[in-house]
């Protein structure tokens, strides 16, 4: 009987473990090649909203030779310093309010709403033309935020530090999709002007190169499905304790009747 239930629960184990290597492999429909091949894509402008954190740098030399922000009026070394953590950079940002400007010391209020980095710091530029002499603006966008849930490593709110975001990048830092997590059943939502966007992806799928979905935008929240049987995995130790159990009893019981028989 022993014998029995380890056969019993290693075919369960064959059973729920049974994934083909197509199933886990990313963009597994690729053509196996030794060309180059290209996927066609355009690469979104982020067009800044309400609530949006802006960085914005008016840069200058001071007769001394010292570089300075106008703006915050702190050198490099101090703006470095209020740069390394998030509080920082909130303190040292400009809110988008919901008129969609941003107040800027000395300059004054600036329009900034579905505009482009680009665009807005060129608008800065002008403004800062009128006030300041020979100053350098740069802009950047402080909440390029995104939140990965469901079956990944490491689920979480992420920073994003770059301009620009790939789907597989943000899984990775959230430490890939999970064992029970389905790589052909992703769902990425999107906050717009015009309300939610919704886009299901297949990672495996070579497709996902050309999708509006590859690049993420800010406050993108990814969520990754679990398999089906992810409930029966996690209760296989139950169910085989369970069988082991129940099976016992039965030995016992079946000895206890050839006891009392003879």
């Amino acid at each position: 009987m022993k014998h029995l239930t380890s056969i019993i629960t290693l075919v369960l184990l064959l059973v729920v473990s049974c994934t083909s290597t197509k199933k886990l492999t990313y963009l597994n429909n690729l053509q196996e090649t030794n060309e180059v091949q290209y996927f066609p894509y355009e690469m979104p402008d982020y067009k800044v909203q309400y609530r949006d954190i802006l960085y914005i740098e008016v840069k200058s030399m001071s007769p001394e030779g010292v570089i300075e922000d106008l703006l915050l009026g702190r050198s490099g070394y101090n703006t470095a310093f209020y740069m390394q953590n998030e509080s920082g950079q909130y303190l040292s940002g400009y809110n988008v309010d919901k008129a969609g400007n941003i107040s800027l010391p000395v300059v004054g209020k600036i329009s900034v709403a579905e505009k482009t980095l680009p665009e807005i710091r060129e608008i800065v530029q002008h403004k800062v033309d009128s006030v300041f002499n020979h100053a350098y603006v740069d802009c950047k966008l402080l909440s390029f935020k995104y939140t990965v849930l469901g079956e990944v490593k490491v689920p979480g709110t992420y920073l994003n530090y770059n301009n620009y975001l790939t789907i597989f990048e943000a899984i990775g830092r959230a430490g890939g999709v999970g064992d029970y997590g389905r790589r052909d059943r992703v769902l990425v939502i999107r906050p717009t002007e015009k309300g939610t966007k919704t886009y299901r992806i297949d990672l495996r799928d070579k497709n996902l190169l050309t999708s509006e979905a590859y690049f993420l935008m800010p406050n993108d929240v990814i969520i990754i499905e679990p398999l089906s049987n992810k409930i029966f995995n996690m209760n296989l130790p139950t169910l085989s304790f369970a069988i082991s159990a129940f099976t016992g009893i039965i030995t016992s019981t079946l000895l206890l009747i050839n006891y009392f028989k003879k």
